[in-house]
């Protein structure tokens, strides 16, 4: 089963990744340093480093689907 407080859901708009809101500062609507097509190479197991560009924090995505990214890092409260 995949542990819901490590997900983070995304969006792609015009080859673009967003997320709807950072989950450390609060920011909305943030740009991902992350490409499309980098998704395909994380969903066959390859580890991603992603830098926040709002805050700088970081997190290693480990898996993504179609809507979210699984990180190794808590994000969300259970």
């Amino acid at each position: 089963m995949i542990p819901f407080e490590r997900t983070l859901p995304y969006d792609i708009i015009m080859k673009d990744v967003y997320v709807s809101s950072c989950p450390f500062c609060g920011k909305d609507n943030v740009l991902l340093p992350l490409r499309p097509r980098e998704l395909s190479d994380i969903r066959t197991g390859k580890k991603k480093l992603l830098v926040f560009p709002c805050c700088r924090n970081r997190i290693t995505v480990v898996d993504a689907d179609q809507d979210y990214l699984l990180t190794d890092t808590v994000l969300r409260r259970a």
